[in-house]
């Protein structure tokens, strides 16, 4: 007989359970709907937001640099190997013609038989002095034909490393054009985000910037009328500067210079890729700056990082030393002394002077 039983009705705890876990779906739906992503931001959070943008296009942009400067050294490479294979295909050419025509020459006075050939001759001896120069032919000869296997291997090694430096160079310009477009990529962002701003908001940031510029310029005289007193004081056999105390060192030397030579660019604008001398990035004004001092150092931060001997101590620097930040060592800058740095900091700002301490120090580098 089948069962006539009445379902087994829900307990109340289950039913709290479900009731709970409803009114929580409502409160995060709710909230989900409050923090919407298109809403507009604070003028704080779109200053938060944007440097982050600049700070990620900043690193996109070294790495654009180091594959733009690998891309004009493959170029120079491939150049010259084409050209070596070149030359090369040319002096085979030459050495072919010339093993042809002495060929062809015996050829034509090898078909008499040579004892023969010495019966019939009017003038023996003449025939014996002939011989002797065929023979002398057919030892060139066989130089002819070494010298053509040993150009025929050297080309093919270069054929073969031409063709890798063009699948190389290939892939560095895909990998060029990748960057251009993180760099592009994020500066739109940052654009978009500012365009959220209204028109005042857009304009205290500028003000913002600005005012930091100006600190910076004004920090710069402060510099110079400091390095002026310090170096008056060290001919009086004042020995008190140094990097440990905070006071002002002087630079001098080639750091010194290329310091001065950065210090000349202050208020010039930062653009991704540049490297002067009207605009910047960062690793851009360093090697600037120290090729107006007659060294040259590599393109990117990472590669400058290796330019010279590290220094961990930032009591230890000294003005002109490289500064290098973040663990991935996307920026670089030179230190310009009590805890400062001179550098081009990022899209949107100028060369300017700012505290160390606004960014994570990595090490420094001393080009010796």
């Amino acid at each position: 007989m089948a069962s006539h039983r009445r379902p087994k009705q829900p307990g109340r705890t289950r039913v709290t359970v479900l009731t709970a876990t409803a009114a929580a779906a409502v409160a995060l739906s709710a909230q989900a709907a409050h923090a919407d992503p298109g809403a507009k931001p604070t003028k704080s959070e779109a200053k938060e937001k944007v440097d982050k943008f600049y700070e990620e296009a900043e690193q996109a942009t070294e790495k654009f640099n180091g594959a733009k400067q690998k891309q004009s050294k493959l170029e120079k490479e491939v150049g010259e190997l084409q050209d070596r294979v070149a030359r090369g295909q040319e002096d085979l050419n030459k050495l072919r013609d010339g093993l042809g025509s002495v060929a062809t020459a015996q050829y034509r006075s090898g078909s008499v038989d040579p004892s023969l050939q010495l019966l019939l001759s009017s003038d023996p001896a003449s025939y014996l002095e002939k011989a002797s120069t065929l023979n002398q032919v057919s030892a060139k000869q066989a130089e002819t034909l070494k010298q053509i296997s040993v150009k025929q291997r050297a080309l093919k090694q270069q054929r073969e490393e031409a063709a890798g430096k063009l699948a190389d160079l290939e892939s560095t310009r895909k990998a060029l054009a990748e960057q251009k477009s993180a760099v592009q990529g994020k500066l739109a962002e940052a654009r978009d985000v500012l365009n959220q701003l209204t028109e005042k908001e857009r304009a205290e940031l500028e003000a913002q910037e600005k005012a930091e510029a100006a600190k910076s310029a004004s920090k710069a005289k402060e510099q110079s009328k400091d390095s002026s007193s310090q170096d008056g004081n060290s001919k009086s056999g004042d020995d008190s500067s140094s990097p440990s105390t905070g006071k002002h060192v002087p630079a001098s030397g080639r750091a010194g210079a290329a310091l001065n030579a950065a210090a000349s660019k202050i208020g010039s604008p930062y653009v991704w890729g540049a490297t002067g001398p009207s605009s910047f990035d960062c690793s851009g004004l360093t090697s600037w700056a120290y090729a107006q001092a007659g060294v040259t150092l590599d393109r990117t931060s990472q590669d400058q990082a290796n330019d010279g001997t590290r220094i961990y101590d930032q009591s230890q620097l000294q003005p002109g030393d490289l500064v290098i930040f973040y663990g991935d060592q996307h920026h670089v800058g030179l230190y310009a002394g009590n805890g400062q740095v001179l550098h081009a900091p990022r899209t949107g700002t100028v060369v300017r002077y700012e505290a160390m301490s606004n960014m994570p120090f990595q090490f420094g580098v001393r080009i010796g």
